[in-house]
């Protein structure tokens, strides 16, 4: 008989280390969403890290802005920033305060709230798909920019928590570029996913913008 996944929320000092450390790590774990029309839970398959300063496909690698300023710590707070001007992402802000890094979640597994997904996501065409992507994973979970900052260490009713769940097994770790990353950072083996998960999201390249004419 296979063991119940770990319910203990994981505490701060789990994200006080490097994002590169972190992200591996969280695969398998236990995302928890707290919302007003339900509790949902999400199993973290995929993953990409993003060091800050030092690296160039950083949202602060050009230093603290008034949309990046939740990077900047302390660990364990959320960072979730909007993009294309229609989706909403969500990061794990990792390391010791004033060193912004984070890990961006990619993709995961509906557990808990399916039905409340399917709602949200009604071009899913099945429950692999409601969070295929980290674009998918803030619709399905209802995530926007009112949990930029939220503790997911606070512990009781917090609309956001990770329980250590139950980790995957590092054989089944894969790494590789991550997705729509150019330039100098574009080669970095910063992404991690659960091979062959079904929720994991196809990979590409960057693809540079055409200008408009």
């Amino acid at each position: 008989m296979s063991a119940r996944p770990d319910r203990t929320p994981l505490t701060r000092a789990f994200f006080d280390r490097p994002a590169l450390t972190v992200a591996p790590d969280l695969l398998g774990r236990t995302l928890v969403r707290r919302a007003p029309e339900g509790p949902m839970e999400l199993r973290i398959t995929e993953v990409e890290a993003y060091e800050g300063e030092d690296d160039p496909g950083s949202h602060a690698y050009r230093g603290r802005t008034a949309r990046n300023a939740s990077m900047f710590g302390p660990p364990g707070h959320a960072y979730v920033y909007f993009i294309y001007g229609m989706w909403f992402s969500l990061n794990l802000v990792c390391g010791p305060a004033d060193r912004a890094s984070g890990v961006l979640l990619r993709a995961g597994e509906v557990t808990v709230g399916a039905e409340l997904a399917r709602k949200r996501r009604l071009s899913a065409k099945a429950d692999k798909e409601l969070a295929k992507g980290p674009a998918r994973l803030a619709t399905a979970l209802a995530v926007d920019r009112s949990l930029d900052g939220v503790d997911l260490c606070a512990g009781g009713t917090a609309p956001l928590s990770v329980l250590a769940g139950t980790p995957a097994d590092s054989d089944l770790v894969s790494t590789g570029p991550r997705t729509g990353v150019g330039g100098a950072g574009a080669e970095h083996p910063y992404r991690f996913w659960i091979t062959r998960d079904p929720t994991v999201s196809p990979y590409r390249a960057h693809a540079p913008r055409r200008r408009s004419t």
